[in-house]
């Protein structure tokens, strides 16, 4: 196999067609020039200059050879752009999960961001869930994530861009849509509730589960949803009643009433989460990007 080095040495000679100008422009003595060239015919089993005394001439296996010489100089010229640019985060592959919500609260402006400063970056992006992001960060299928959740992990990483908080949804008719202001979580204990099955979100749903305990009652749950976004199509529909984020009902109007809860109950902040150690400077410019958002 022909190494590049060899394929500059044979450039310079066949472009100068004089060893010692050669050996001048590759800022080295002319006889180890000059068996380097041997060493690689002897390797080609061709010929691919013919020499005399007084000229240097390429044969057409030369010829030939030179413009492939050419090609893997300019192809290893480019291999070590991309490498050089990817060490210092301008190039590569960037793979990011975020929850539902992330992809009208916080990344819109984060991605805006990395864009402008690392347009060469491919970005790949899924949706997932909280517990489905940890998963896949630690299994290496994702680079970074934006979660509901405030790691404590080792292994993990988190910045914390915001906190949310429960509020009530109920249909327009519900008895209590007249109520004004906050209210008791309480008050709604015998309503059919809409609620998320635990495999589809185990943090959030446990997040419902407590803010209802610490109501003092268990909901009974009639209808299930998979996502909030459902959940609020549920409740619209006249279903019953749920708990849902306040950041949920504010992105957009709805056809159904929602009122902030008396006892407040803060859930998990939404993070950029991440594998301590060794992250890698896409990841680093990614919460840079994250920061400067928030």
């Amino acid at each position: 196999m022909v190494e590049v080095r060899q394929a500059r040495y044979f450039v310079a000679v066949a472009e100068e067609l004089h060893f010692g100008r050669a050996a001048d422009r590759l800022k080295m003595s002319q006889p180890p020039l000059s068996q380097a060239i041997l060493q690689l015919e002897r390797q080609l089993g061709t010929t691919l200059l013919n020499r005399s005394s007084r000229s240097v001439m390429l044969t057409e296996a030369g010829r030939m050879f030179l413009e492939q010489c050419r090609l893997l100089i300019a192809a290893s010229e480019r291999a070590q752009e991309v490498a050089e640019r990817a060490s210092a985060g301008l190039a590569g592959i960037l793979r990011i999960g975020a929850v539902t919500s992330a992809f009208s609260e916080a990344l819109p402006q984060i991605l805006r961001r990395f864009r402008e400063s690392h347009p060469q970056v491919e970005l790949q992006v899924r949706e997932i869930d909280t517990h489905h992001g940890r998963d896949a960060l630690l299994r290496r299928e994702l680079d970074v994530a934006v979660i509901r959740q405030a790691v404590t992990s080792r292994q993990l990483n988190s910045l914390p861009l915001r906190r949310d908080h429960f509020v009530i949804a109920m249909p327009e008719n519900h008895r209590l849509a007249g109520t004004e202001g906050p209210v008791d979580l309480a008050g709604y204990r015998d309503d059919s509730w809409v609620w998320l099955p635990r495999h589809i979100s185990p943090d959030y749903h446990d997040e419902l589960v407590a803010a209802c305990r610490q109501a003092g009652f268990s909901p009974d749950p009639q209808h299930y949803a998979n996502s909030i976004h459902s959940q609020l199509a549920m409740v619209e529909c006249g279903l019953g009643v749920t708990l849902v984020p306040e950041s949920s009902v504010q992105r957009q109007p709805r056809t159904l009433v929602w009122r902030e809860l008396r006892k407040r109950v803060d859930l998990v902040e939404l993070s950029v989460v991440s594998r301590t150690g060794g992250q890698g400077p896409l990841v680093d410019h990614f919460i840079a990007c994250a920061r400067a958002a928030g």
